[in-house]
């Protein structure tokens, strides 16, 4: 039986089961995603970058049965091709590409230095295709891929400016993953760009309009709610349809 929230959504039951693997869960959303994924009663396989020690690793520790780490820096291709081997042989039923960052210091296209220019959109464009072109045949065929896009990667909506760099990072993955799906014609998986809202965390500012409680859960029902349609959804931690 499926239970709705109070936002209308379908609501998976704790102990739902599914396989999800999570690229760049350190903190912040990603962090919240494992979290959440593994009090809905998912096996998570999520990763790092680096060696040292995050709260992914508290949860890990505190529900080993549940959360596996793994090693990824998503800009380095060898990495991603060392992950893609050490994972051979397994199936998982989400692949979910978080990773991401904003530029420093904020400002105009102009006024961002070359090298910035190019951490932000590979970080944010580039290499979430190359993770997902190198893992989406992990993916089940009834599974779904998707990857942490931004409202602000909306060409339509952008009417007052702003995050300039940023924004076209997010806007050049949508267009992306726009390229791959029309690639993948026949490929009845859900692909999903989701835009989690203004959230308050290292990334998106203590002045955001939501907390992660918020909109991770709201996230997470989303992609549920998605998993049987398949084709390129463009949505909103709500479900909500986001223009191009």
């Amino acid at each position: 039986m499926t239970t709705t929230n109070s936002d209308g959504h379908p609501e998976a039951p704790p102990d739902s089961g599914g396989r999800i693997l999570l690229i760049g869960a350190s903190r912040g959303l990603g962090l919240a995603l494992a979290q959440e994924w593994q009090r809905r009663g998912r096996h998570v396989v999520a990763t790092v970058r680096g060696t040292g020690r995050t709260a992914l690793h508290d949860l890990a520790d505190t529900h080993p049965a549940d959360i596996e780490i793994e090693t990824l820096d998503v800009t380095v291709p060898e990495q991603i091709s060392a992950l893609r081997e050490r994972l051979a042989g397994r199936t998982f039923d989400l692949l979910f590409v978080n990773a991401g960052v904003t530029n420093q210091p904020e400002g105009t296209v102009a006024e961002t230095s070359t090298d910035e220019f190019v951490r932000v959109m590979v970080t944010n464009a580039l290499s979430p295709l190359r993770v997902v072109e190198a893992l989406d045949d992990l993916v089940a065929p009834g599974g779904t891929i998707g990857v942490m896009s931004s409202g602000q990667g909306s060409v339509a909506n952008n009417e007052r400016g702003g995050h300039e760099v940023y924004r076209g990072s997010k806007a050049a993955l949508n267009t992306f993953m726009r390229s791959y799906a029309a690639r993948r014609g026949e490929d009845r998986r859900p692909l999903v760009l989701m835009a989690p809202g203004w959230v308050r965390t290292g990334l998106g500012g203590d002045g955001a309009r939501l907390s992660v409680d918020e909109s991770i859960p709201n996230v997470v029902r989303t992609l549920d709610a998605l998993a049987d349609r398949p084709g390129l959804h463009y949505v909103d931690y709500l479900g909500r349809t986001v223009p191009w």
